[in-house]
């Protein structure tokens, strides 16, 4: 699968249109993929990256968030997109709550915002392979 297809089947889900001919495999035992999108707050791009590359997919990876891959948006600069991917979505509520309760996390992140948030807006999608996914 493309990464072209992957971001258009997640917007398609996340916009809760009708896909017709996709089958899901149960959430509550499967992979579950997250695709997220951080809009930077003005000017916080580098910061936001920054933060990425030298504390969180670190502090991720200690809570079972596994990353797939990150990317800048070609339409959008100010767009930080990647995708991570959890054993189950029970894992994924478990996953963040453990993340965010973090004290590492928690320093790391009152230390970004020292200057201002980081990001205006954050979304977030999840995802479950179909039976024809070469990701599972």
């Amino acid at each position: 699968m493309t990464l072209r297809n992957l971001l258009v089947s997640a917007m398609v889900l996340g916009a809760g249109l009708p896909v017709t001919g996709m089958h899901q495999a149960k959430a509550d035992d499967t992979m579950v993929y997250e695709l997220r999108t951080y809009t930077a707050s003005p000017g916080k791009m580098a910061e936001l990256q920054a933060r990425f590359r030298d504390h969180t997919i670190q502090i991720f990876e200690k809570h079972g968030i596994k990353s797939i891959g990150y990317w800048v948006s070609e339409k959008d600069p100010d767009k930080l997109i990647y995708l991570v991917v959890h054993k189950s979505r029970k894992d994924a509520s478990k996953n963040w709550s453990a993340f965010m309760t973090d004290p590492e996390w928690r320093h790391v992140f009152a230390e970004s915002q020292k200057n201002g948030s980081l990001t205006k807006k954050v979304e977030s999608v999840y995802m479950t392979p179909t039976d024809f996914s070469p990701l599972k």
